[in-house]
């Protein structure tokens, strides 16, 4: 992958649906935050998953508060490299680089 394939030229939050980037390459990725959230890049969120493949687990269970409904409570860009993201389960560690949410795009356009 390019680092033009990973630099996005616009990206748009709306906090409790989705997260939507149009690439540098006139590529577009859309991510739900269900979907973010269960990637995160964090080291323990991706020991739980490497843990449930190990196991062959149907569920995706990852940490955190799920007595209300997921939704981004804060997002700020690190550097000119990455997006970390503070959900409503109280968690925050994880820092999406571009080029990582480029190469979990759940599907492009």
């Amino acid at each position: 992958m390019s680092a033009s394939q990973a630099t996005p030229a616009k990206l748009d939050l709306k906090r409790d649906e989705k997260l939507e980037i149009l690439w540098t390459d006139g590529t577009r990725s859309v991510y739900t935050v269900a979907y973010l959230r269960s990637m995160c890049p964090c080291a323990a969120c991706k020991q739980i998953r490497q843990d449930q493949q190990a196991q062959k687990s149907r569920l995706n269970i990852l940490p955190g508060n799920y007595a209300k409904p997921l939704s981004v409570v804060h997002a700020e860009l690190v550097g000119n490299y990455a997006l970390r993201i503070d959900w409503s389960d109280d968690h925050g560690s994880g820092i999406y680089s571009f080029e990582y949410l480029r190469s979990i795009s759940p599907g492009e356009s």
